[in-house]
């Protein structure tokens, strides 16, 4: 490889990796990406065994963000992509993503990171010394400009401890650890937590085992894939206007949609905290469980014995079974604690990527943060921003005013959240992207936008907060943002389209009779009409 331009040490090949090594190579950086596995993916490259320090994903898992909403900017999802894609869509995806850009010559499969260092030039250059084994190789050493650290948060399993665990005689996991519900056929399985994974899996397991049971301590307001009309709720509830109404008009009308949907009070799920002061459990199988009996919510757990559990409210069941859905421990054990300090899950990173306390801005952290919508958009706007840093268009604050902001952001993130060792990365989707757009140069002006071009003001004023508006204008746009944010809906709906209606088709008219079409204008006018109904019937819950 030449030395002539600077070389960036990109460790892991998941989204995250991918989006650093395209940006690298876009910017003039010369990228070198290690992945210990065999193929690129990350979390999202499924296998049947789970590893410690590897994300996992069970066969059954569906991302909980809409492909169009989970995109990155430049390369929307194929139309024929479901609008919420199983593991092997996503990782289809993410090869497309390195086919067509030329990542894979970057890539050095079978290759794990063993330790990054400051090199001995490091105050003078900020250079990086990454140690590395290849698969059956020797450890070697080499040296790099910079550094992007995108190995993903969920690959320490953390499980909490409960009195009479060890006594407990039944098959004991973490979700980490769970890939499908074959083992779990007719027996009684307790899952713990209340989480995206523990709901999915509490319903996965649903369907072969003879019942289960789903403890929580606080309870969650569960929001589904789907909102109004079939849309995907995601695109629909991530958008600028909401977002620029009161928090609190925000979190009511969350919660009456959901107890819309059904009463999350009669079904034992109702929490204390509202809906935006705790990451949303998205899944829309679980009332249909709960109501046909498959799922059980339950107390948190009070204490185990050889064969059974105890809940806080005294209830008993015997249970053969435990998944542990109880999250994970955030580590980045590649690099010495004194650079990416974390304590209880807590970050000390400048805008959750860089360490505030280095003399060189050369290594960044990408990915660890947990928004309400998809990372990878987020992963992608925080290389390019890395990049600009590192080619010098761009620079960071001082120490102190970088200490500050993450000061600011923990004391907001307590005044918004309930306290919880998951609520450490917590943000806003929109508030953090312009956050970060702000800095690259990339963040959309409105009222420009709407003087130049108003269709497409509208489109990303009031429709979904699409990762393409960060490509309109500004360093890195692209000439395919328009179309790519007027055409979202079409591709997102574009799947479902498998039965197609011959033109006027009306099910209740003979084939002799006239079909009575209702001009476009009254269309707009009752679609007003039914969403007025709507929001009425949601007041009235």
């Amino acid at each position: 490889m030449s030395g002539t331009r600077p070389r960036i040490a990109v460790i892991g090949a998941g989204g995250s990796g991918l989006a650093a090594i395209k940006q690298c190579i876009e910017d003039g950086l010369e990228p070198v990406c290690f992945e210990r596995e065999s193929d690129l993916g990350g979390l999202w490259n499924f296998s049947d065994s789970s590893q410690l320090g590897k994300g996992s994903v069970y066969k059954n898992c569906v991302i909980n963000t809409s492909k169009e909403m989970m995109a990155f900017s430049d390369f929307p999802p194929p139309e024929s992509f479901p609008m919420f894609m199983p593991h092997r869509y996503v990782l289809k995806y993410f090869k497309m993503y390195a086919e067509k850009f030329g990542l894979f010559k970057n890539i050095w499969f079978d290759t794990s990171v063993l330790h990054v260092a400051p090199s001995d030039k490091y105050a003078v250059d900020g250079s990086w010394d990454v140690t590395y084994r290849r698969k059956h190789g020797e450890a070697e050493t080499a040296r790099f400009a910079g550094v992007l650290v995108c190995t993903g948060h969920h690959t320490f399993p953390h499980t909490p401890s409960f009195t009479g665990l060890d006594q407990f005689r039944g098959t004991s996991l973490h979700s980490h650890g769970y890939k499908d519900n074959k083992q779990f056929a007719g027996k009684r399985v307790l899952v713990v937590g209340i989480g995206n994974s523990a709901v999915d899996i509490a319903v996965d397991v649903s369907h072969v085992a003879d019942e289960v049971f789903l403890s929580t301590r606080r309870g969650a307001w569960v929001i589904s894939r789907m909102g109004f009309w079939g849309l995907p709720a995601d695109a629909m509830a991530n958008n600028r206007f909401l977002f620029s109404l009161p928090q609190s008009v925000l979190q009511w009308s969350v919660e009456k949609m959901a107890n819309f949907r059904f009463n999350h009070e009669q079904y034992g799920l109702k929490p204390a905290h509202g809906a935006l002061q705790a990451h949303p459990t998205i899944n829309d199988e679980l009332p249909y469980r709960i109501m046909t009996g498959a799922v059980r919510v339950k107390p948190n757990v009070y204490h185990f014995t050889e064969r059974t559990v105890r809940f806080q409210d005294g209830t008993e069941e015997e249970i053969d079974a435990i998944i542990f859905a109880t999250g994970y421990d955030y580590k980045i054990g590649i690099i010495d604690e004194s650079i990416t300090r974390i304590e209880k899950n807590k970050t000390s990173l400048y805008k959750y990527m860089y360490p505030p306390n280095l003399a060189h801005p050369t290594l960044a952290v990408i990915g660890l943060v947990q928004p309400i919508g998809a990372v990878m958009p987020i992963s992608e706007m925080q290389c390019r921003w890395f990049t600009q840093v590192i080619n010098g268009s761009r620079k960071l604050p001082d120490r102190q005013t970088m200490t500050r902001d993450i000061e600011g952001k923990r004391e907001a993130m307590a005044a918004t959240y309930i306290s919880s060792q998951r609520h450490t990365l917590q943000c806003f989707w929109i508030q953090y992207m312009d956050e970060l757009a702000a800095e690259v140069g990339v963040r959309p002006n409105m009222a420009t936008l709407f003087r130049e071009d108003p269709a497409l003001a509208l489109r990303c004023m009031f429709g979904p907060c699409l990762p393409a508006q960060y490509r309109i204008k500004g360093p890195g746009s692209w000439p395919g943002a328009r179309d790519a944010i007027i055409t979202s809906m079409d591709r997102a709906m574009a799947p479902m389209k498998t039965r197609i209606l011959p033109k006027n088709f009306c099910s209740d008219v003979s084939a002799d009779k006239p079909v009575i079409s209702i001009p476009k204008y009254l269309r707009s006018y009752f679609l007003l009409a039914f969403v007025f109904f709507l929001f009425f019937c949601l007041c009235m819950v």
